[in-house]
């Protein structure tokens, strides 16, 4: 399984941005979260196609399960 954990902005569009930061640490809070975001907005170090981030959406872990139905068999 593999985790990621989606960081949720609106942006100059109100439209929703999203951040995804992949293995994220299991010992991250949800505070620590909300601050890093209010400082990304506040540093202004991102933007996107509807324009700089404004404000926060929210933050949630996305896990993926991958699992394989069949493969094809290999030719030599």
């Amino acid at each position: 399984m593999a985790t990621v954990l989606e960081l949720r902005f609106r942006n100059q569009e109100d439209r929703i941005t999203t951040i995804a930061v992949p293995d994220p640490s299991p010992t991250i809070t949800a505070e620590d979260v909300e601050m890093s975001m209010n400082e990304l907005i506040q540093a202004d170090v991102f933007t996107s196609s509807g324009g700089d981030l404004m404000t926060v959406v929210d933050a949630r872990y996305v896990t993926r399960t991958v699992e394989t139905l069949f493969e094809p068999e290999q030719q030599s």
